[in-house]
Order: C-alpha cells, then structure tokens, then sequence
C-alpha cells in the first residue's frame, strides 16, 4: 500500500480561559529592540543554541505574542531569526517571563533588565526579562492554556479527550540539548523546539499515529503547541504523559558495561535480556507505523546514492578515511542492488532515545535527525536505518568506556572484553526484532550494514571537529564494516 500522511485529530473545543485576569498593572514589556540587542549575547550562550561556532550578526522578531498576564507576570512569547556569520539564518523559540523583580532562583536565566524609561540599564525599577522556562509559574501557565485551548497566533490544541487539568506548576529537566523539557505536575511531560523547522514536526504526527495504534511503546501524546510561520503551519511544543520510574536506555548499557569491565566477566553485565526485549519494541513501533501509515517501495540505489555522497563529503573532515574509500565504496554498492520497503520510522534512534520502565521499552523523541530539514525527516525510510542506530549505539555504549583508558595494555585487554559484549547484546537485539517483526534484519545484511556505514561515518564527523580523542570508535566501525 502506498504512503500517507495523517490528517491532525480535530482538537478540544476551546474552554474559557483559566488565566487569571490582573488584579494590578503587570511590568510593562520590553521592545522589540531592546529584546533583539539583548538576545544576540543571550542565545550563543544557551546549551541549546544550535549554531554554535558561528557568529550571530542580528536577531529579529518573527512574531511576538502576550500569551498571559498576570498580577506581577507577563508571559511574552518570540519567535526571533538569528543572523550567522557564514550560514544560513535559524529561527529560535524563546517564552520569556517578564517581571519587576526576580527571585535568587530566576538569576541565572535573565536576559535583559530595564529602567523605567525602557533604556537598558541596572536599574530595577523598570522590568527584568528572562527564559520563562527556568519559572514554575510560566510553565504552568503554558499548561493552563493547553488546558483551555488559549487564543490567539500561538494555537494551544489538546487531543480529544485528553482532559488536561489547570493549576499544575512545573520544573525543568536538567538535560538541554535542542529542546527545553518540563514535568508539569509530575504527570505530563511538556517539550517546547528551541530551533523552530518550519513545518509539522514528527514528532506530534508520529505520537499520534501511534496512539491510533494504541502503542504501548510511547508515552501518549495530550496536546501540541502550534502557529503559522512564513505562512506554513509549524510545530512549536507538544505534552506528553510522563514516563515516571523509567530509567534511560544509554545510562542503563554503561552500567552494565562497567560491571563487565570491573569483574572481568560477561555475566557480570549481561544486557542480553534488555536487547531482546528492546528489539521487539522497536520492531512493534516500526509494525504499528506501517499499519497507520503505509509502507511504499523505493529503490535502494537512492538510497545507497545518499550514503555515498555524505562519505565523499566527510574526506575533508575525517583524517583516514580515504585509506579505506575503495572497500566502503564496495560496501555501498553491494546494497544498491535491490529494491527496499520503505515506511514512516523514529529516525534518530539510540539508547538515549528509549526508556526501560519495570514493565517495558518507551521510545521517545520521534522528531528525527535534527540536521535534516522536515521534509527529508518525514520521507519513507527503511526500517533498516533505526536498526543500525541502535546497532551503533550499543558499539559506542561499550567502547566509550575503552577509548580513555591510559594504559595500553589495559586498553587492549577491555576492548576485547567489550567487544564481546557488543556482539552478544547485538544479536539479542537483533533476534528480538525479527522474532517480533516475522522478518529478520540479517536478511538484508548488505543494506544494514551500508545503514550502520552511514551512521559512523557522521560519527565520524563529529568527532573530528569535536572530540578528536574518541574519533578511533567510529573509525575502527568503518573499518570492520568495510572489512566485511
């Protein structure tokens, strides 16, 4: 059956709004210039600012919206456009608190004061504006709006019946990386995308693929924040249920890969039982997306194309990788020889991309690899792709904790435990995913292995321009890889 993509649910009829209305006169609000001036050192330094590297040369404001005003709150909402030095501009999603004064707590997140005149200055007599996600009260205000359905350019919609209550408070997780996560109430998880991709993000439209599938590998989605950006709807938030007690797939492999090493012993951390069950989430995932969404054919040489041309656009960057182009060329070209069923799939998938509850596997973050336009995230893939993202991480998993070890001899000798380790958690992994999916990955062993090249070979990227000491991981990768 062919692709297709899901039309959104119709969202909650809006309620009136729980907000509470001022009973004295808020802050008065910054201006556009004094925002723009102050987030241009602001945003370089934030753990999510994506361009990192690059010199900011100006911010402008998209869109500005007052979402909510209370007593001694306002909640502004900006989408700005940064400027770069050398690269194309970005659009960023900044809520920011704006109050006459700010607790000890609030400090670290401000980003601009004013004078009562509306210059900039020390003076608090004016207002004092911050990352409003670092405050318990704007998240919960962002909450209550989802709650209501709020009004205005920023859309607030809740999946039907998901009767979202009002007055929850919220913290921040402690992990940034693209995005800003907050627990509301210790029940919903509410992610805000810091870098705004013009379009619908994955994110919320496979969420609610697989709630139609009533998924039990996904936390279920409650609701997405959205607007119109240059004319095209785009996804800015999405609240989730709250994955409680759940612990992350990637902290759980290096412990067991600690106990190997300590002991000395594969039974010490045998994570053979944990692959198996994985793999079989996965591949209950990738199932429920094919039957929601459809499945397609595509030739793989498109496929194999695309690998070949990120390998030939990484010699640049990577020292050593040309010595082994001829038998990675071979590799690729092998895999181009059939055709391949292509579906909707995670797209980024790796350990830090799943959680182990008591009772089972949740995947999580569905957006795809965030240096790839919405479009390229939202085409048909093969399966095969979040396999080999899996198989790599468990590879980087064990030899993350090889690589620093200073002397050679033990290095050696770990390396060789942890090897073993990969290989049997591998196979677990890859076995629970055919005994849940009726196909086996090894059948298309060219393929996959042409998938797990191309994941290395970003490894590999990466590394080089930013942590030169751990690039023998990916390399000695492409090197079994095209070694056969």
């Amino acid at each position: 059956m062919s692709s297709s993509t899901p039309s959104a649910p119709e969202p909650s009829t809006p309620a009136e709004s729980a907000i509470p209305e001022p009973e004295a006169t808020a802050p008065a609000s910054p201006t556009d210039a004094e925002l723009t001036a102050a987030l241009g050192s602001w945003l370089p330094e934030q753990r999510w600012f994506s361009a990192k590297g690059h010199t900011v040369t100006g911010v402008d404001v998209l869109t500005r919206e007052t979402l909510a005003t209370t007593v001694d709150l306002t909640l502004v909402h900006l989408l700005v456009e940064v400027h770069l030095e050398g690269a194309d501009s970005q659009v960023f999603q900044v809520p920011v608190g704006v109050r006459a004064e700010v607790d000890e707590d609030l400090e670290p997140a401000v980003l601009l004061r004013t004078d009562g005149a509306g210059g900039q200055g020390g003076a608090r007599s004016g207002c004092v504006v911050y990352d409003g996600l670092r405050d318990p009260s704007v998240i919960g205000l962002l909450s209550d709006l989802l709650a209501t359905g709020g009004t205005g350019d920023v859309r607030f919609l809740a999946v039907p019946g998901a009767d979202l209550p009002t007055g929850l408070s919220g913290r921040v997780l402690g992990a940034e990386q693209s995005n800003t996560s907050v627990v509301v109430g210790d029940r919903f998880l509410l992610k805000l995308f810091r870098r705004v991709a013009v379009g619908v993000n994955p994110d919320v439209e496979l969420h609610q693929a697989l709630g139609r599938a009533e998924s039990a590998h996904v936390a279920t989605l409650r609701g997405w924040i959205e607007a119109d950006v240059r004319h095209d709807e785009t996804t800015l938030g999405m609240m989730q249920d709250f994955v409680a007690g759940a612990s992350e797939g990637w902290t759980a492999a290096l412990e067991a890969v600690d106990a190997v090493l300590a002991a000395g012993d594969l039974g010490a951390g045998d994570f053979t039982g944990e692959a198996r069950s994985l793999g079989g989430a996965v591949a209950s995932v990738h199932r429920d997306l094919a039957r929601v969404l459809g499945t397609s054919i595509a030739p793989a040489a498109e496929t194999t194309a695309a690998i070949s041309a990120r390998v030939e656009s990484a010699l640049p960057v990577v020292e050593g990788l040309d010595a082994a182009l001829p038998r990675v060329r071979a590799l690729i070209e092998a895999a181009g020889e059939t055709a391949v069923d292509t579906q909707r799939i995670h797209g980024d998938l790796h350990l830090g991309q799943v959680l182990r509850t008591p009772d089972l596997w949740v995947l999580i973050d569905f957006e795809g690899e965030p240096s790839r336009s919405v479009d390229e995230r939202r085409t048909p893939d093969s399966p095969l792709r979040d396999v080999a993202g899996m198989v790599r991480s468990v590879d980087y998993a064990a030899m993350s904790r090889v690589v620093d070890l200073p002397d050679d001899a033990e290095r050696v000798a770990a390396e060789r435990l942890a090897r073993e380790w990969v290989d049997r958690t591998v196979t677990a992994f890859l076995d629970g995913y055919a005994e849940e999916a009726g196909r086996d990955p090894r059948e298309n062993l060219a393929l996959l292995r042409a998938y797990e090249l191309d994941k290395a070979v970003y490894e590999a990227v990466y590394e080089a321009r930013n942590r030169p000491g751990w690039l023998s991981i990916p390399m000695h990768a492409i090197e079994r890889l095209a070694d056969g």
